[in-house]
């Protein structure tokens, strides 16, 4: 993901990331459902996944996700496109120490009754997607669609740390593009973490956490129906790297997430989370059995392989079940359709959001 306010990295030389810390990785446990099967080089065409078929589909019938109690049927599911175009894989973020937690957040409380999740299953898609700083001009998504490899892109909809202008990104852009067939992944940049360097317009602190995670989360939401994501779509909260060793900063990290999915789940949302396979996702892992915990983990490792299954890097019962998405390569300049865009890759088998 490079398009945020708050980083700086070798990943991204247009200034879309601010801060990259390297970050102890943690083993983690977990629970989950099925699992996407790894994709190969040569791509089928893109579509959305049911649970237990490769039949096209915007929706699927999975039970709450991460609700280990209502596990869906397992599935394998191939990923979509054409080949994929090749490259190296970019090489891991890194950076020097991250400072100290400023305060320490109160423990997450583990055993507290969960939000109520949306009664519909979200919808899920299964393939490769791509991710850029600015929603590309709907002339672009047009002369991708189909030739491109990809049937799904992110798009940044709101947060104080989202670093691009969006000046494409509206009701009508996602009405249009959606109906030419691509499936959207709705991204919010929140709070960054406490301890993470750099000047981030807005930071988790351990006395606003919970606070400003609830004020975040229903911002999502509003900017999300705004764009005609309705509700059973899934937002994804980003969060950047972060000392997972440092407790307080991680402590503050977790409260703020579990209250901003809290408030996107109130709203008739699932909550996804995208962060570092090294430390924001691996945190997000390492709470396995917390409430309130993310819906589906979109993990960033530059690894170049296009799957969510042998380069899952946390155990391998976690986020299975249509519930993972990996960044694996960043900063590819490629053209299709006569348009070009530099993009970040992901594998894709998760869900996204329900336009209309």
């Amino acid at each position: 993901m490079s398009h945020r306010r708050a980083r700086t990295s070798p990943r991204r030389p247009r200034g879309r990331r601010a801060v990259l810390l390297s970050a102890a990785t943690v083993l983690v446990i977990g629970s989950g459902v099925a699992a996407l099967a790894a994709t190969s080089k040569d791509h089928p065409a893109p579509h959305a996944a049911e649970p237990a078929a490769s039949t096209p589909t915007g929706t699927d019938t999975t039970p709450a996700p991460g609700d280990s109690a209502s596990a869906s049927p397992s599935a394998s599911a191939s990923a979509s496109g054409s080949a994929s175009p090749s490259a190296s894989a970019s090489p891991a973020p890194s950076g020097s120490a991250p400072a100290s937690a400023s305060g320490s957040a109160p423990a997450p409380t583990r055993n507290a009754a969960p939000a109520a999740k949306p009664g519909t299953a979200p919808a899920t898609f299964t393939g490769l997607a791509f991710d850029t700083c600015t929603a590309p001009a709907l002339a672009t998504m047009t002369a991708w669609h189909g030739t491109s490899p990809y049937g799904a892109a992110a798009v940044y909809i709101g947060g104080k740390n989202r670093g691009c202008a969006q000046p494409q990104l509206t009701a009508g852009w996602v009405s249009s593009v959606n109906s030419i067939g691509w499936k959207l992944v709705p991204l919010y940049v929140g709070a960054q973490p406490p301890c993470q360097t750099g000047s981030s317009p807005e930071k988790i602190t351990a006395d606003t956490a919970t606070t400003l995670g609830t004020s975040d989360g229903n911002d999502a939401v509003a900017k999300a129906a705004a764009l005609g994501m309705r509700a059973g779509s899934t937002l994804y909260l980003d969060i950047e790297a972060y000392n997972t060793a440092d407790t307080g900063c991680a402590d503050a990290v977790l409260a703020y997430t579990q209250s901003w999915n809290r408030a996107v789940h109130n709203s008739g949302y699932w909550a996804g989370f995208y962060g570092f396979a090294s430390s924001s996702a691996a945190g997000i892992a390492q709470a396995a059995g917390a409430p309130d915990l993310p819906d589906a983990l979109w993990y960033a490792r530059y690894d170049g392989a296009a799957d969510t299954t042998g380069s899952f890097p946390f155990a391998a019962g976690l986020y299975t079940g249509h519930r993972r998405a990996h960044q694996y390569q960043v900063n590819q300049k490629e053209s299709y359709g006569g348009a070009a865009l530099t993009v970040d890759r992901n594998a894709w088998d998760a869900p996204v959001a329900v336009v209309g």
